[in-house]
């Protein structure tokens, strides 16, 4: 049975079709990628949902989407924040 998190991330978080796979997912309306907003969430932010949508310009319920997809998939998206952190 589906979940209200499985709705929020069908609702909002599609892989980006360019560089498929969980790591590169991105928002569906607005492209921002899902690492992208973890990482802000974590490091710029102090882990506040509204000041990210605030930030970005987005329903909250976008960035509550983009955090449950980051939930499933933490390995691979942190893996990916890392990456771009080293460059």
């Amino acid at each position: 049975m589906p979940t209200a998190e499985d709705a929020l991330i069908a609702r909002y978080v599609e892989e980006n079709p360019r560089f498929p796979g969980p790591a590169d997912a991105w928002l569906r309306d607005s492209g921002v990628p899902v690492w992208a907003l973890v990482g802000y969430y974590h490091q710029a932010v102090a882990e506040d949902e509204t000041r990210v949508a605030d930030d970005y310009e987005l329903p909250v319920e976008a960035v509550r989407a983009a955090l449950a997809y980051y939930r499933r998939h933490r390995r691979l998206i942190d893996d990916r924040i890392a990456a771009n952190a080293a460059t």
